[in-house]
C-alpha cells in the first residue's frame, strides 16, 4: 500500500501591486474562481472552482491567482486545495477583495423578475 504524505506549504507570495490584482481578476474564469473561495470562507478543492474549462487551463489560472498571491496551493491528505488569501489581500489593499466579490456575487444573481419567483404575471 502506498502512502500518501502531504507536501510541505508553498512559499507564501506577498500580494502583488493593485495592477498586477486587478489583472489577475480581470478574466472571468479567475474572478468566479475567486468569487467562489471567498463564498466558501475555506479551502476548496481545485475541481469545485470551475466548470467549463479544462484541467491545464485551470491550472494556468490557479497559477496566475497564485502568481499574484491572491491564493495558495494546500494538499490534505494527497489532494489539492485551493485557499484564498483574505487576510493578506486585505492588509495589502483593504477593502479591495469585498468590492470585487460583492459586485461578482451582484452580478452572478439573477435579475430581479427574471428567476423562479412566486410573482405572476399581469392578466
Amino acid at each position: 500500500m502506498t502512502q500518501t504524505k502531504d507536501l510541505p506549504p508553498a512559499p507564501t507570495i506577498p500580494v502583488a501591486a493593485l495592477s498586477t490584482v486587478l489583472g489577475a481578476l480581470h478574466d472571468p474564469v479567475r474572478l468566479e474562481m475567486v468569487r467562489r473561495l471567498s463564498n466558501a470562507a475555506a479551502p476548496v478543492r481545485c475541481a469545485a472552482l470551475y466548470d467549463a474549462i479544462n484541467k491545464s487551463t485551470a491550472t494556468h489560472h490557479f497559477k496566475i491567482l497564485r502568481e499574484a498571491g491572491l491564493i495558495e496551493r494546500l494538499t490534505i491528505d494527497g489532494q489539492t486545495f485551493q485557499n484564498l488569501r483574505a487576510d493578506a489581500i486585505e492588509h495589502a489593499l483593504p477593502g479591495l477583495l469585498s468590492s470585487i466579490v460583492e459586485a461578482a456575487n451582484r452580478a452572478d444573481a439573477p435579475a430581479p423578475g427574471t428567476g423562479d419567483d412566486d410573482e405572476q404575471p399581469f392578466s
